[in-house]
């Protein structure tokens, strides 16, 4: 956290919370949402100014409900999550980078969910992967330690038939099947911030 974000919460520690107004998308987009995107249920616009891309980037925190927020100064703004709270991207240095720009070198877990995308978690963090790049993903995927066949995914993702890993940092790493709408449960984080009823 910046020393000025620290700065700020000490001189002003009460000021209200917002909410809905920040989303973070399933491609790593922090997205500003303004009153109409929020009354229409839209996306929100992309935010682009590199400045504060950066500055929500190493101001972004969880709370003790496993909601997300960047802290702005003194005020927390609550993030919607699209997807989990890291969205992960292919890397040619790092294997995986997340949208923080944060490398996601190690993993300890994969699970492959109903819908077809890949969750990677490492710790606490807990991070999707982008759908544009799944598609180098599956090349190192394996069953029971030969390179994946069309059919042995196929014969996996149905039945669960065979070993699935994926081959990262030169270690075999088992891939688990997840139903993805238990995600926010298994993980432990909200999707859609909503103020306690005893916050102002």
């Amino acid at each position: 956290m910046d020393d000025l974000v620290k700065q700020a919460l000490a001189k002003w520690p009460n000021v209200p919370h917002c909410y809905g107004w920040l989303g973070l998308d399933a491609r790593g987009h922090w997205r500003m949402r303004d009153q109409q995107a929020q009354q229409q249920q839209l996306p929100g616009e992309k935010i682009v100014h590199a400045a504060l891309l950066g500055f929500i980037n190493r101001n972004y925190a969880q709370d003790e409900r496993g909601c997300w927020f960047f802290q702005n100064g003194p005020q927390r703004v609550y993030v919607n999550l699209e997807a989990t709270p890291y969205i992960a991207r292919s890397d040619p240095q790092h294997g995986f980078v997340l949208q923080t720009g944060a490398p996601l070198e190690q993993f300890e877990q994969v699970y492959w969910c109903d819908d077809g995308t890949l969750i990677l978690r490492h710790a606490d963090i807990v991070a999707q992967v982008d759908d544009r790049d799944l598609s180098q993903v599956l090349d190192a995927l394996h069953v029971d330690g030969q390179p994946a066949s069309n059919d042995a995914l196929q014969d996996w993702l149905e039945w669960h038939q065979g070993s699935l890993t994926l081959l990262h940092a030169g270690k075999h790493i088992a891939v688990q099947p997840l139903d993805y709408d238990a995600a926010p449960s298994l993980f432990d984080f909200v999707q859609l911030p909503q103020a306690d009823t005893d916050e102002d």
